[in-house]
């Protein structure tokens, strides 16, 4: 059989003239397009069938032509180790297609910002699916009121969510609508329900001071002013600044006004710089006014007619003036500072002594000291400072010791019980404790005694007597332990005894 199938006969040719059916032109074997043999008339013999697909075709050395009736070759046998073409072509696998990425979806929130009498101004939010190629951008697109011609704003998509349509006209409808665009194609357009209305709105001048700038700005002399105001108004009002009522002096002062801010700029601040700036900000006939008070400042000068007032004892007395440059700034204080005369350093003694005076103590017998003193405000303290024109030299005092006369106390006395003893009970086998104070002097000699018997070196007896506290400890006593005990306290001067009773029972 043929890759192609050969052009129909007048007459089908019976099995046995197939053999010498006109070949078709050489070709590789391919399957046959038909589902099977062409139909022929009952009367006929049918056609010789096929080789099954299992059946190999017989291996030749060279296919040789074979001569038909139209004097032309036969087909070409298979080549050797080539598979004969199955009676029913296997249908072509399907291949599975690449599944095609989704774009991304709407976006989101589309809403109008901001109306001019030439453009308005849009925002929204990102879609929620941005697809797997990732989002390249946005497309604004408008269409005016009653016309059906979108015509879109950007020529390539930006990724932004806000956008500014420019260029319109005062009184135009415009209907506008956003889409996502992705490489795999673009969204569902956002739109808005109603067109904008492209006109200009009216809005009172208002100027909004930033909270640092309500209070007096303090800089340095020598730093830049750099102030940034913020303001509102429609349409763009017209910005004027004066100070004293009278313009600025733009050789020193730098203004530049936008249609929502306006900038004051000083390169380098002087002291003449400082004082109070109007700002207005007006909209035909109507205003808004703000002050800024600027305040340039520099380190004081020292302070004046420092003199050492008095010199007594450890201490010593300063007094001075206050500077005659405070630096335009108020004095925060002084700093004090003492030199030794020995050692030349500067030790500070005082840190913002808010008075013109002090008074400096602890100084050391035998030395001589120098005094100087700084003024000080918000930036810091003076370049120089008063330096004292005398010394303060510290003398050795010279006193007379006279000791103090003490009258003598006659501190005998008799001794006496201050706690008495008290009656006790215990068991038997367990050591128990008798006690009591006394005072005296001189120190008393104590005398313990047993039912009027004075107790001796027992060891079943310990007596003590610490700071007045007598104590008698009773060792794991019996029943013969029990009776009266006494204490008794002896001195020159006297005796005293306390006395109490103890008994001693059984084990429980």
């Amino acid at each position: 059989m043929t890759g192609k199938t050969a052009p129909a006969a007048k007459k089908p040719a019976p099995a046995a003239a197939k053999k010498k059916a006109a070949p078709a032109p050489k070709e590789e074997p391919a399957p046959k397009e038909e589902a099977g043999p062409a139909p022929t008339p009952a009367a006929e013999e049918p056609p010789a069938p096929e080789h099954p697909p299992e059946q190999p075709p017989a291996p030749t050395d060279e296919p040789a032509p074979v001569p038909t009736e139209a004097g032309t070759e036969a087909t070409p046998a298979p080549a050797e180790g080539s598979p004969a073409p199955p009676a029913e072509p296997p249908a072509p696998e399907a291949k599975p297609e690449k599944p095609k990425e989704e774009p991304p979806s709407c976006p989101l929130s589309l809403a109008v910002e901001e109306v001019s009498e030439n453009s308005f101004t849009l925002t929204w939010k990102a879609p929620e699916q941005m697809g797997r190629a990732g989002l390249d951008g946005y497309m604004v697109e408008i269409c005016k009121d009653g016309s059906s011609d979108w015509k879109a704003v950007n020529q390539e998509p930006f990724l932004s969510t806000r956008y500014t349509v420019p260029n319109l006209s005062s009184g135009d409808k415009i209907h506008v609508r956003v889409m996502a665009v992705s490489a795999s194609g673009a969204s569902i357009p956002a739109t808005l329900d109603q067109p904008v209305l492209i006109r200009e709105i009216l809005q009172l001048p208002k100027i909004r001071m930033p909270r640092h700038l309500r209070e007096t700005y303090i800089r340095r002399v020598g730093d830049a002013v750099n102030i940034m105001i913020p303001f509102q108004g429609k349409p763009q009002p017209e910005v004027s600044w004066t100070k004293a009522g009278q313009p600025l002096d733009t050789n020193r002062i730098n203004i530049r006004n936008t249609a929502r801010d306006t900038i004051f700029y000083i390169r380098q601040a002087q002291r003449g710089d400082s004082g109070k700036y109007e700002l207005t900000v007006r909209i035909n006939g109507a205003e808004d006014k703000a002050t800024l008070d600027i305040q340039v400042v520099e380190p004081p000068g020292p302070p004046q007619n420092l003199k050492l007032v008095d010199v007594w004892g450890f201490n010593v007395a300063l007094e001075w003036t206050p500077p005659a440059d405070n630096g335009n700034s108020d004095i925060k204080g002084y700093r004090v500072q003492k030199s030794d005369k020995k050692s030349g350093k500067w030790f500070t003694v005082l840190e913002r002594c808010t008075r013109t005076s002090c008074t400096i103590s602890d100084l050391i017998i035998g030395n001589t000291y120098s005094f100087r003193v700084f003024s000080e405000n918000i930036c810091g303290l003076s370049e120089s400072a008063a330096i004292a024109s005398g010394v303060a030299h510290i003398e050795k005092t010279k006193t007379t010791y006279q000791p103090e006369k003490i009258t003598q106390r006659d501190m005998m006395e008799p001794p006496k019980f201050t706690q008495p003893l008290t009656d006790r009970t215990t068991t038997r086998g367990y050591s128990t404790h008798l006690f009591c104070s006394v005072r005296g002097f001189p120190q008393p000699k104590i005398i313990w005694l047993k039912n009027q018997m004075e107790i001796r070196e027992d060891p079943k007896y310990i007596a003590l007597i610490k700071q007045g506290v007598c104590s008698l400890e009773i060792r794991k006593p019996g029943p013969f332990d029990g009776g009266v005990y006494t204490c008794k306290a002896v001195n020159p001067l006297g005796e005293a005894s306390v006395d109490c009773r103890l008994d001693v029972k059984g084990e429980i």
